[in-house]
């Protein structure tokens, strides 16, 4: 396990991405659509710098046309788009295939407090046009900094992106609609990032922070990169500010990032039959050599109707997290679950550590089996090696009586608790597995349990 970081410091693991045996990892799509990102030729690209292009960078006059420009005009060129020394303030900007967008350590790029400047998406009425989006691209970057400039809570250390979304935080809590499933609880708003059907995409050595809805939000993209990046945004009053949201991508890695949200860190979804026309699953996703500290941890689900698999997380670690390891469904839903497989987990203060659940949000005291259809989550060949957690309240692993989790194994798994684990319609393998609980046994074997030990 590689030593705790303190609060703003990335945490350093030599040989990032030498660190795994390949063969044992399903991730060759991975890595040869990582290859393409930087295969490109070599030579001096060309630079627009956005001051050139009438930008001034005083945080106060709005730059959205000059730095537009400066974007259309390099990205044919595969171009270099240079924010530096000062505070770039900007409506939605549209990303073009082949741009660089680079934000100078210790420049900022601002969005916009006016509302009117964030127009609701025609293709996607439950959200805003994004500060950063792009949709249909191709080979795209977003940086703050070389490899050696890492990010700082004072933004000091790489270029940062800030939503300003403080005056959105107020309005989604005035004009919440209860129950609303749309994803933005009523109230539309903008991501901070936002990239639709695009691929080869790479954000590196940046800070963004503040974000009106979802920090990093991806749909339908094939070759996603996110190394040494910090993300931060209020525990509290912030609602949906997830960190990392791939819906329905592939061939992802996500590598050093040290996230502090306001709900999940990171949440892998794969659609929602109310909500989406289309759905497709996750697939290929490496994630590792991490820090989670505030938000709801790394999350699998809820919204996992295209199914998802071939998951590898690896050298994380989770403090004051409201969970741990989550993967959630339920019924209509849900889809074919499985290969996911956890490694190297260190939680401190983390609320429920292992979180596996079917029934999402809430798990009933008894239940019956019902009709499966295509939509019924079903959560198979999971497991979780090298686990540890202290500060625990609890944890769950509990199937669905029509659709029990099978093939879960849980092996080298230490938990103290204050209560212990519950096990419900679900066949588990515990290899040198302990949980002590402060109340109760450490494992309760519930209706349809099936344990080997």
């Amino acid at each position: 396990m590689f030593s705790l970081p303190s609060s703003g410091e990335l945490p350093s693991v030599p040989g990032t991405r030498m660190l795994f045996d390949m063969s044992q990892l399903k991730l060759r799509s991975v890595l040869s659509g990582i290859a393409v990102l930087f295969a490109l030729p070599l030579f001096a690209a060309t630079e627009c710098n956005v001051r050139a292009m009438g930008a001034k960078g005083d945080g106060a006059t709005k730059d959205t046309a000059a730095i537009q420009k400066a974007i259309d005009r390099c990205a044919p060129k595969r171009g270099v788009v240079v924010l530096e020394g000062g505070t770039f303030l900007s409506a939605p900007l549209e990303l073009r295939s082949g741009v660089t967008l680079r934000i100078a350590p210790g420049a900022t790029l601002l969005g916009s407090r006016d509302v009117e400047d964030y127009p609701i998406r025609e293709d996607s009425k439950w959200r805003r046009v994004a500060l950063l989006h792009g949709d249909h691209l191709d080979g795209v970057t977003v940086e703050g900094g070389t490899e050696q400039d890492k990010p700082s809570e004072n933004g000091s250390g790489t270029g940062t992106i800030d939503g300003s979304g403080e005056v959105f935080w107020k309005l989604a809590h005035e004009h919440r609609v209860a129950g609303d499933t749309s994803g933005s609880g009523g109230f539309p708003r903008p991501m901070l990032i936002d990239i639709t059907e695009s691929q080869h995409l790479t954000f590196r050595n940046l800070k963004v922070q503040n974000s009106p809805m979802y920090n990093f939000t991806f749909f339908f993209c094939d070759g996603i990169l996110i190394h040494n990046v910090m993300i931060r945004n209020p525990q509290r009053n912030a609602p949906n500010t997830d960190g990392i949201d791939p819906f329905s991508s592939k061939n992802i890695e996500i590598s050093n990032v040290d996230i502090s949200t306001g709900d999940d860190d990171i949440a892998l979804k794969s659609g929602l039959v109310e909500r989406d026309n289309t759905i497709a699953p996750v697939e290929h996703v490496l994630i590792c050599n991490s820090v989670f500290r505030a938000g709801h941890g790394l999350s699998v689900g809820s919204e996992l109707a295209g199914g998802i698999s071939d998951v590898r997380v690896e050298n994380v670690q989770m403090i004051g997290t409201d969970a741990g390891v989550r993967i959630k469904s339920n019924r209509g839903r849900g889809n074919d679950i499985h290969d996911l497989h956890y490694r190297n987990i260190d939680m401190k203060d983390v609320g429920q550590p292992v979180q596996i659940t079917e029934y999402y949000p809430r798990i009933p005291e008894t239940d019956t089996a019902q009709k499966m259809d295509a939509h019924t989550p079903r959560f198979h060949d999971i497991s979780l090696e090298n686990v540890s957690a202290t500060g625990a309240k609890d944890a769950v692993i509990v199937g669905l009586p029509e659709s029990p989790i099978q093939r879960l194994t849980l092996t080298n798994v230490t938990i103290r608790a204050a209560k212990g684990m519950r096990v419900r319609n679900a066949e588990v393998t515990m290899r040198n597995v302990v949980v002590k609980a402060a109340e109760g046994p450490g494992v309760l074997e519930e209706t349809g349990a099936k344990i080997t030990r």
